[in-house]
């Protein structure tokens, strides 16, 4: 009798194991998840600045610092969304796309903002759909990345938490990072223009 009592606690046990380590595995598969409704967001704004750059440039000729460095944003946020989605939550990966994004982002603000200057670039008809392109897939990034991070912080919990975290921990579940902006406060500022 003894023994079916400590062969039933046992299998109990085990099962209760098996049950904590599929739930991590599947708020680990969600964020991951949700990183990647972020990437396909994110590939779809990089594709959309070259079409943006060569529309400004018959108009901007005099801004090419501005058109390049936009590039080179562009570029170096691209390469940081490739090794984020390589291992969405890892923290120097965040980190890297989060610095990456804003970078961009205040190109792209430079760029909006030097473009008003010049009202035939303003009225033109592929700035006007591209720029709505980019507000729009703009509006998807947020959603995305919200989505993401509300599927890090169950994770993250769910790894903090008593008796979770120590088979989080034997089963090779770290933290993951959400994906913060950088510097929100500096993000939400105008940039600053100076015409020459």
């Amino acid at each position: 009798m003894e023994f079916i009592i400590g062969a039933v606690v046992v299998v109990g046990l085990l099962a209760w194991a098996v049950s904590i380590y599929n739930r991590l595995v599947a708020l680990r598969n969600r964020y991951k998840n949700g990183f990647a409704q972020i990437d396909v967001q994110l590939k779809r704004r990089y594709d959309l600045i070259p079409n943006l750059v060569e529309t400004a440039r018959a108009y901007m000729a005099h801004e090419r610092e501005t058109l390049e460095a936009l590039i080179v944003a562009r570029n170096t946020a691209l390469t940081a969304a490739g090794k984020a989605a390589q291992a969405p939550g890892e923290a120097a990966a965040m980190r890297g796309l989060a610095s990456a994004e804003a970078g961009l982002s205040g190109a792209l603000s430079k760029l909006f903002a030097l473009s008003e200057a010049h009202p035939d670039l303003k009225a033109n008809q592929t700035m006007m759909q591209l720029s709505e392109e980019l507000s729009s897939t703009e509006n998807k990034v947020a959603f995305a990345r919200q989505a993401f991070n509300d599927s890090v912080m169950e994770f993250n919990t769910c790894v903090e938490s008593f008796p979770d975290l120590v088979f989080a921990g034997a089963f090779g579940f770290p933290r993951a990072e959400l994906l913060a902006l950088e510097n929100p406060a500096e993000e939400r500022q105008a940039p600053k223009v100076s015409f020459r």
